[in-house]
């Protein structure tokens, strides 16, 4: 059982005005990664028979990707005999799903690298994205399991990209988004509510509006709106919920936002959260494999982030 923090609320000021809040977000630079993720990459590994070799020519060229990609072969998650520094072998054993997830991450990371405030210890930046490329994984799996199918990386996107709102306020809003990191709360729906006494918009609302200005599928703007409250989407209600439970679930594993004071999720309480009713209803038997793909997810983000 964990012990509750209190709930300590920052002083709050005058919340800013819409067209202020738009201003400031209209300003923050828009990234190449969400118009366009590897390009190059993605066509290759959409293709039906994509072969190894062009796959690792394309990963060559990319400094920061290929190190992932050695990084995260040789991880304990794999536990090979022998270490491999080939690109070519490592395609070979990662597989085509998993280079497209490292892929993404890669570039969204980098990219977003850029808005990020100095102001904030790198530690806490990659603790952010271990716990945005966790999601993404966790994501998958939840909605592998529900009865939706999805053929795209729709379900990664949503979980990779539900905190990029984050980003964008320590960007646009540096004072509040510090005030608001430093505020002990229960859960993560009390973090919504202070960003919004501070600023006007939470960062599910930030992250979303950004996202819709670089024309992101309107699958994942919603997801990333709503992911604290799926049963308000418009639509697409399971892409929001599946993010809601992933977020719970990832920080139960240890791997925290970053920048949030939030108390340790207890174990089962996702079951009772309104996204996991919207994936799984009265199924008792939902979430059988979740317990393994916990344990296996810090040695998938060592390699990942």
């Amino acid at each position: 059982m964990s012990t509750t923090l209190p709930l300590a609320l920052p002083a709050v000021g005058t919340p800013y005005g819409e067209d202020e809040i738009r201003r400031r977000l209209d300003a923050c630079p828009k990234l190449a990664s969400l118009q366009s993720v590897r390009s190059a990459l993605r066509s290759l590994l959409d293709a039906e028979e994509s072969l190894t070799s062009k796959i690792a020519e394309v990963i060559r060229r990319d400094p920061s990707l290929s190190a992932r990609l050695l990084r995260m072969v040789n991880s304990v998650y794999f536990g090979l005999s022998a270490r491999i520094n080939n690109i070519e072998e490592a395609v070979f054993f990662l597989g085509v799903r998993r280079i497209r997830e490292l892929s993404m991450a890669t570039q969204v990371i980098e990219d977003m690298d850029s808005l990020r405030s100095p102001r904030v210890p790198g530690q806490l930046w990659r603790d952010l994205w271990s716990h945005s490329v966790g999601t993404g994984l966790v994501c998958r799996e939840l909605l592998a399991a529900a009865p939706i199918t999805v053929d795209d990386d729709t379900d990664y996107l949503a979980g990779l990209l539900h905190h990029v709102g984050k980003i964008v306020m320590a960007n646009a809003f540096p004072e509040e988004f510090m005030t608001a990191a430093g505020t002990a709360v229960r859960t993560p729906e009390e973090v919504c509510a202070i960003e919004r006494d501070l600023i006007g918009w939470d960062h599910a609302q930030i992250g979303a509006y950004y996202l819709e200005r670089h024309q992101i599928a309107e699958e994942i703007v919603f997801a990333v709106r709503y992911h604290h409250e799926p049963a308000r989407a418009p639509s697409h209600h399971c892409f929001a919920a599946a993010v809601q439970v992933a977020d719970y679930l990832v920080r139960h594993a240890g791997v925290g936002a970053g920048f949030e004071r939030v108390n340790p999720v207890e174990a089962a309480s996702w079951k009772d959260l309104p996204g996991w009713n919207i994936l799984y209803g009265d199924n008792e038997g939902a979430g059988a494999n979740l317990p393994s793909v916990l344990r296996r997810l810090p040695s998938v983000l060592k390699g990942l982030v």
